[in-house]
């Protein structure tokens, strides 16, 4: 007979899967003029030089120069013109603008990727997205997969264009050294339709669509699985308060970079800033997950059900069919996980001082259960 899992044994697992699933990620550090770890904005700013750029962050602009690569994820990913990477650009994104000079390789994943009229691209553009706009110059092979390819009159590609596009536009006066292929194995069979290659491999959207989601089916699993109240309660509090849920989210997600950052600015806060950071960077996690499980659990509790793996599976899944929205599915994404980033803030918040009043003199000790809302 197998014996039943205790509160502490429950969270002592999560601890130890949530740690098997990071490590393969590595550990973030900021080096010199670099980059690594998780952020609001993310600027390179004109006349600055970073040695590499690689993060989580809602925007990375790079107006200075970056002498190694960019790489990550990040609502809005934007070289402008005086904007130089030395390196290769990879990176997944809601919209991809390329305005400046990327001396390597460009692989990306997004809604919309655009290479500007003042753009240069020394080496090859791969990319899957929704909208792909080419109006600069490629000095090397173009592989896309979109909904829309269109091809402006200022484009310069110096190899082979390979494409799948339902809609493919050429501009008469666009120039194009190699041969113009469409190649429908680019296209994966789910939402827009396209696939993104990384060193040779071709990921189909499909597969990186359904890997999202039993990752974050996971996380949000051992989430109810170990703490079960505490997890109601992040649901019930965005039905509640949204607005004060989305702005909490949206306040936290530009405060902790700039403490971290202050950190940084010590000796001594430099390790603290990036334990923060790792921290920082599996908290976004969670509001993520949280926040599509509190749309689910919202929708659920108006049609009158109330069960928490379901909630849990619809938001989810509601959610991975939204990505395939251009624009709409963003927005929709984003603003649930501001407010289900909010709202966990907010729970750790009323867990702490919960703590801290029952540990006051002449109360009682909180037990761990109390603390995390556990059951």
């Amino acid at each position: 007979m197998i014996p039943a899992f205790t509160l502490r044994s429950r969270q002592a697992l999560v601890i130890l899967l949530v740690f098997a699933l990071l490590l393969p990620a590595g550990v973030g550090t900021v080096a010199g003029q670099s980059f690594q770890g998780a952020a609001g904005t993310v600027v390179v700013e004109e006349g600055t030089t970073y040695e590499q750029v690689d993060g989580v962050a809602g925007a990375i602009v790079v107006r200075g120069t970056v002498t190694g690569d960019v790489t990550g994820a990040a609502g809005t990913i934007h070289v402008t013109e005086t904007g130089v990477v030395e390196g290769n650009l990879e990176a997944a994104a809601g919209t991809v603008r390329i305005d400046g000079t990327v001396e390597g390789n460009v692989d990306v994943g997004a809604g919309t990727v655009e290479v500007g009229e003042t753009a240069r691209i020394g080496g090859s553009l791969q990319t899957g997205a929704g909208y792909v706009s080419i109006d600069g110059t490629v000095d090397g092979d173009v592989r896309a997969g979109a909904e829309t390819i269109a091809v402006g009159p200022n484009a310069v590609v110096g190899g082979e264009f390979r494409y799948d596009a339902a809609n493919f536009e050429r501009h008469p006066d666009a120039t194009i050294e190699g041969d113009v292929i469409r190649d429908r194995g680019l296209s994966g069979d789910f939402g827009p339709g396209f696939g993104v290659g990384f060193e040779g491999i071709q990921i189909p959207t499909w597969a990186s669509v359904i890997y999202g989601f039993l990752a974050n089916l996971l996380l949000g699993a051992l989430l109810l699985f170990a703490f079960p109240r505490f997890s109601t309660g992040v649901a019930d509090r965005v039905a509640r308060e949204p607005l004060k849920s989305g702005g909490v989210g949206l306040l936290t997600l530009v405060a902790v970079p700039i403490a971290l950052v202050i950190l940084l600015l010590t000796i001594v806060g430099i390790p603290l800033a990036i334990v923060g950071a790792i921290a920082f960077t599996f908290a976004i996690w969670i509001g993520v997950v949280y926040g599509q499980y509190a749309v689910g659990a919202w929708l659920l509790g108006n049609a009158g059900v109330d069960n928490r793996w379901l909630a849990l599976l619809v938001g989810l899944f509601g959610f991975a069919l939204l990505g395939a929205v251009p624009y709409l599915g963003g927005l929709l994404s984003f603003a649930a996980f501001l407010l289900g980033f909010g709202a966990f803030a907010l729970g750790l918040r009323g867990s702490y001082r919960s703590r801290r009043d029952e540990g006051e003199p002449g109360g009682r000790q909180a037990t761990l259960e109390e603390a995390t809302g556990g059951s």
